[in-house]
């Protein structure tokens, strides 16, 4: 007797800064997605599959969606965010705990226009002494009456994460999976090592330069006992250039360190990783420059 299967693609939508990459992580049990305390961290749709039994959900890690302003990175961010909804089979929405801004009203309209099942994720509730300060974010939530589900996360202690897995996996579709069991996402080594050196930027320096930092690998070569690894960050201003550096190079050699350390936990073998800072003037403005960047 065959067993059916589910499975299907989910959006991880909401604003910035709201926890969705790292709700991604949990739900994965491992870290894909990079993350930070900075807003707009998330710049690409990133795949994160979950397997388990018959279901496979096909997570689609979206950058927040924001009003995107005069900057193309921005306006790019958000049309890749917003044209992800329109192909996929549920939406999560993931919002805070007590606050609800204009960007949420913002997602909120985009997330109206799709079709098919939608659940709303209240996160980072461990954050609060009184989960009765739940109460009128959840009531909000009802009286649009338009999520089948409500699931409050705090995705940093694993509370709430299977309950919304259970949610998701009952409302995806039936059909054969798309990947095979054991592979996590669609992305490559080489990318996810470039997005992990701008991890360790946006958490080093991302008070002074926090959105105009560019990372592209030009070498990943795999060899009997090494994974050697060029990559270059790109910068606006030289004086950018020079806080990623640091005094006597320790800024970029902070980061190198730190960015090994986690490509070699991904990679599961030793790394030379070597970094080169370059300026690019205005590569955030310019819709040519954003494409070469990756951003597609």
């Amino acid at each position: 007797m065959s067993i059916e299967t589910r499975c299907g693609y989910v959006a991880l939508v909401g604003r910035p800064n709201v926890g969705k990459s790292t709700l991604l992580n949990h739900l994965l049990g491992r870290k894909l997605a990079i993350t930070s305390r900075k807003p707009q961290t998330t710049r690409h749709l990133l795949l994160g599959i979950d397997t388990r039994g018959p279901c496979q959900a096909i997570y689609v890690d979206t950058p927040g969606i924001h009003l995107p302003g005069t900057r193309a990175i921005n306006r790019q961010m958000v049309r890749a965010a917003t044209a992800a909804l329109a192909d996929v089979d549920l939406v999560v929405m993931v919002i805070e705990r007590l606050r609800w801004t204009e960007e949420d009203e913002l997602v909120l309209r985009h997330v109206r226009a799709c079709r098919g099942p939608k659940i709303v994720v209240i996160s980072k509730i461990d954050q609060l002494e009184d989960k009765r300060e739940l109460l009128p974010q959840m009531q909000r939530v009802k009286d649009l009456a338009l999520f089948d589900a409500i699931v409050p996360v705090a995705a940093l202690r694993d509370v709430g994460v299977e309950a919304l897995r259970a949610e998701v996996s009952a409302r995806l579709p039936m059909g054969p999976h798309l990947f095979p069991a054991d592979q996590i996402t669609d992305r490559s080594e080489r990318f996810l090592a470039a997005e992990i050196v701008r991890e360790k930027l946006m958490r080093r320096v991302g008070d002074e330069l926090p959105h105009r930092v560019a990372v592209a690998v030009q070498r990943f070569e795999v060899g009997k006992r090494l994974v050697q690894i060029d990559a270059e960050i790109y910068v606006e201003r030289e004086g950018q250039k020079a806080i990623v550096i640091g005094r006597h190079g320790q800024m970029l050699k902070s980061i190198g360190r730190d960015a090994r350390l986690d490509i070699e936990r991904l990679l599961e073998r030793r790394v030379m990783l070597n970094l080169w800072v370059k300026v690019k003037p205005g590569w955030t403005r310019n819709e040519a420059t954003v494409r070469q960047m990756g951003f597609e």
